[in-house]
């Protein structure tokens, strides 16, 4: 018998604009981009590509990721909002659905204490929740091929 999960009546969560999701907590610290990501948000910060990766990025692991010198993403704005919202990265539009985040105690957990989003808004149903969460998956996996192809050029 399959066990059900924590999430199969669906998941409320709308995010409050607090700009908690883009501080660094603990192992939390990373935003791993694609070259589509890299290219999209030059182009909507109107820098051009060397540039961006210049002044916010970093390489580690064959990724390109966002550089975290502050406890709060280099896009974040006095207002705590996002400067590149429009554009952001897969990793930060399909907060908080992510795979690692879907046990009931990361859930109730670290995902809650950082998140005041949790438990408001809309019910997010376990299908799209699995979804959103697969794509992610996916988007890192791709990713990791990306690296290890750089990795071997």
């Amino acid at each position: 018998m399959t066990r059900k999960p924590f999430y199969d009546s669906g998941l409320r969560f709308e995010c409050q604009m607090c700009g908690n999701c883009c501080r660094v907590h603990g192992e939390f610290a990373y935003v791993y981009l694609r070259e589509s990501d890299v290219l999209a948000m030059a182009a909507h910060l109107e820098l051009d590509r060397a540039v961006f990766l210049e002044r916010y990025c970093q390489q580690e692991d064959g990724w390109t990721i966002v550089r975290m010198d502050d406890p709060a993403c280099p896009f974040l704005d006095e207002r705590n909002r996002c400067r590149v919202y429009p554009v952001r990265p897969k990793q930060c539009a399909t907060w908080p659905f992510w795979q690692e985040n879907l046990t009931k105690k990361a859930w109730e957990g670290p995902v809650r204490d950082c998140c005041p989003g949790i438990g408001r808004g809309p019910l997010h149903s376990k299908a799209e929740i699995e979804r959103i969460a697969a794509e992610t998956e996916a988007f890192y996996e791709e990713g990791d091929r990306e690296a290890e192809l750089r990795a071997h050029d």
